[in-house]
């Protein structure tokens, strides 16, 4: 059945409510493609008996698993690649000269299906090989999503030809991944361990997660309200240590917040640091 204007406007408020994500104008064909194995699943007819059931259970598994379908994105292995280029030539030297002793603590902020953790982890490994004369650093990644479905895949680190093939080179795959038995390949123990994944709506609070040199946004703002997206990003720059690094998407700037962040220059890119 056709999701009509009325049906649409009800919903997008909804997942703008729980998860900050603003769906656009004439975005009825998403929400339906999204929703309908899920609704069928339940024998849901119409999204104004969807949200029916939601609000006779908002607490319940069925508004959960809407969000799910809403927000799930794969993503690509070293997206952009300038970001991790960027993170082995500058920030982890410059890191590790100013700090020597002390852990480097990194938040992925909604990490999606795994990628962007792992490629950091991946990422530090290729600058302790290029530097072996240099001290090792200890280091964590906490990669945090919206979506339990993603989590679990995360956790899991296992990912299929199709998944393995968006981004990433044959030498990191022999490198940092095996084959399993049923033809998937696996992230390597000693890349995953460096990795903690943990459930985060960026619309609730950072204060558990604790003080972080380097943050990656990355090609998440740009599904969240202006309002949102400030408040966000305030809340990141109290997450980041004193001249800590944020990086968002290549199609995000950080137009506002002055007083915050300031832009380096980075040739390719642009990244931000934490005043």
């Amino acid at each position: 059945m056709p999701v009509t204007q009325s049906e649409f406007n009800i919903f997008r408020q909804f997942l703008e409510n729980k998860s900050g994500i603003v769906l656009g104008d004439n975005k009825q064909y998403l929400v339906t493609s999204r929703l309908k194995k899920l609704q069928d699943e339940h024998g849901i007819k119409s999204l104004t008996e969807l949200m029916a059931r939601i609000q006779a259970q908002p607490r319940g598994a069925l508004q959960e698993q809407v969000v799910d379908a809403m927000t799930t994105n794969e993503t690509l292995w070293f997206r952009d690649a300038y970001p991790f280029e960027v993170m082995k030539n500058k920030v982890l030297p410059e890191l590790l000269n100013k700090q020597p002793n002390q852990r480097l603590r990194i938040w992925s902020a909604a990490c999606s299906s795994g990628q962007e953790p792992y490629s950091l982890s991946m990422t530090i490994d290729e600058y302790e090989r290029a530097n072996l004369g240099s001290v090792k650093f200890g280091a964590q990644i906490v990669a945090t999503d919206l979506s339990p479905t993603m989590l679990q895949a995360c956790k899991a680190g296992e990912y299929d030809s199709l998944s393995i093939a968006r981004g990433l080179s044959q030498e990191r795959l022999q490198r940092y991944f095996d084959k399993t038995a049923d033809g998937r390949w696996a992230v390597k123990p000693a890349i995953k361990s460096r990795v903690e994944f943990r459930s985060l709506n960026l619309l609730d609070s950072y204060a558990a997660l604790g003080k972080f040199d380097v943050v990656f946004c990355r090609n998440v703002l740009i599904y969240f309200s202006a309002e949102a997206k400030k408040d966000i990003l305030t809340r990141m720059h109290a997450t980041l240590k004193t001249g800590g690094y944020l990086f968002l998407g290549a199609s995000e700037a950080l137009n506002a917040l002055p007083d915050l962040y300031r832009m380096v220059q980075c040739s390719p890119g642009i990244i931000y640091q934490a005043k």
